[in-house]
């Protein structure tokens, strides 16, 4: 399945548009702003600065008619620089989470979301992961909260060097088919 997003320089979808169906690096050429964004098939992930960097914010099927509302939705920035689809997963999620950098430390596998590493598997941190199956969420708080970064399928060693000293606390599996 095809994911589709139409991003608008305006809010209320006004003003020039760029209407995406694959990754975008940089989004630039195509318009200088962006103020709503219609997502009609699958999810994304955008991203505040080009080449997929910089804070990250997960939109699925809707109409996002003000990006300045959607920081009460969580969203930490107001300008989209680059997009990323995520494609439908089936099959198994599994995850293997290290306490520190260079999967040291203590480590846990999970195959479902987790809202605290703290509670439920006695980590004060993580700091690099392994995704083996499936598309993840991790969040630097606790219950799904604060900042957040897509994972999927590979080795991230230093969680530091991705994004300046994150650390993530919860973790959710990216089940929709949007």
């Amino acid at each position: 399945m095809m994911g589709k997003i139409t991003f608008y320089e305006e809010k209320n979808f006004q003003g020039r548009s760029y209407e995406c169906m694959s990754d975008c690096s940089d989004m630039s050429s195509y318009m200088s702003r962006c103020q709503s964004c219609r997502v009609e098939s699958g999810c994304f992930m955008l991203y505040e600065k080009n080449n997929y960097m910089g804070q990250q914010f997960f939109m699925r099927r809707g109409e996002y008619n003000d990006m300045h509302r959607m920081q009460s939705m969580g969203m930490m920035f107001d300008n989209i620089r680059s997009c990323r689809m995520i494609p439908f997963h089936r099959g198994q999620f599994r995850m293997k989470i290290y306490e520190r950098e260079n999967f040291g430390g203590q480590s846990n596998e999970m195959m479902d979301d987790c809202d605290n590493i703290q509670d439920r598997y006695r980590m004060s941190d993580c700091q690099s992961c392994h995704v083996m199956d499936g598309h993840w969420l991790m969040y630097e708080q606790p219950q799904y909260r604060g900042r957040m970064m897509y994972m999927r399928p590979g080795e991230y060693r230093s969680f530091r060097d991705m994004m300046s000293g994150q650390r993530f606390m919860s973790m959710r599996r990216i089940t929709d088919m949007c």
